[in-house]
């Protein structure tokens, strides 16, 4: 497991570091979760111990008071230069799409509002292909359209690790340092690298914990009786459910997802 651990740690170091060598002005998407975390970890690692770029946490208000407070914490422990996006209401999202994917369209919205202030060419995002079957189609350099939009049709090949980073001039990119990792390798480096995380990831008394987060009203949790790192490793090799069953607006329709990313959503 420890090479494992190594290839892919170098990897997604080689990752941040040709992207900032690359692109003129870029952040950090940072949603507080496992995955947002061991990126954070990494890019620490990249550059050693200091970001030298800001996180942006797109906040929809509807989080887990304990993530705000995990936020509140480890932006002062861990140096960070955040960089807060607010959502516009639900009543300005497309009513075409379900409940739960209109409420996750308000970040989508809320990170274009930030990229279009801020002037970024590119962010770091912390998804995995092994999430979910629409990132399974990204590339870890993604070029996006003039308003954030994603053409799954219109990838530049990534072959043996051979990045295209060099795009026309105003061309959005979104770089992905995890796509290449599982939902495993993620908590197998969190126990190898003590990296901390929200406890709402752990089984409570009543033998319920979080297997993915999001805004409290679209998350569910999943029985688990995994209370530490470990038994949450232990878990997971023996688990056949998808790691997002507990997120609504994965649930309602087959396109939603896919509806959401094409538009810009993380």
């Amino acid at each position: 497991m420890a090479n494992d651990l190594d290839s892919l740690e170098s990897q997604s170091i080689y990752i941040f570091r040709e992207a900032y060598n690359r692109l003129d002005k870029i952040g950090m998407l940072w949603s507080l979760g496992k995955d947002s975390n061991v990126m954070v970890w990494l890019a620490k690692k990249a550059f050693f111990g200091q970001l030298p770029f800001p996180v942006i946490h797109v906040d929809t208000g509807k989080k887990f008071k304990e993530m705000y407070e995990f936020r509140d914490r480890y932006v002062d422990e861990w140096g960070l230069n955040l960089i807060q996006g607010q959502c516009p209401p639900v009543e300005e999202m497309d009513d075409s799409l379900p409940p739960a994917a209109r409420s996750a369209a308000r970040k989508t919205a809320g990170l274009k509002a930030v990229l279009a202030a801020e002037g970024f060419s590119g962010v770091f995002a912390g998804i995995r292909r092994d999430e979910e079957a629409t990132r399974a189609k990204e590339r870890v350099f993604s070029p996006r359209g003039e308003h954030g939009q994603w053409d799954f049709r219109d990838q530049p090949p990534e072959i043996w690790d051979q990045f295209k980073t060099d795009f026309p001039p105003g061309t959005h990119i979104r770089i992905h340092p995890l796509l290449h990792w599982t939902e495993l390798n993620v908590w197998e480096y969190i126990e190898r690298e003590k990296i901390p995380i929200i406890d709402l990831y752990f089984a409570n008394e009543e033998n319920k914990r979080y297997r993915s987060l999001g805004c409290a009203p679209c998350t569910g949790a999943i029985d688990s009786t995994a209370r530490n790192v470990p038994e949450i490793i232990e878990e997971l090799k023996e688990m056949t459910t998808s790691e997002r069953a507990g997120r609504a607006q994965d649930q309602e329709n087959t396109y939603a997802m896919q509806k959401l990313r094409a538009k810009g959503y993380m």
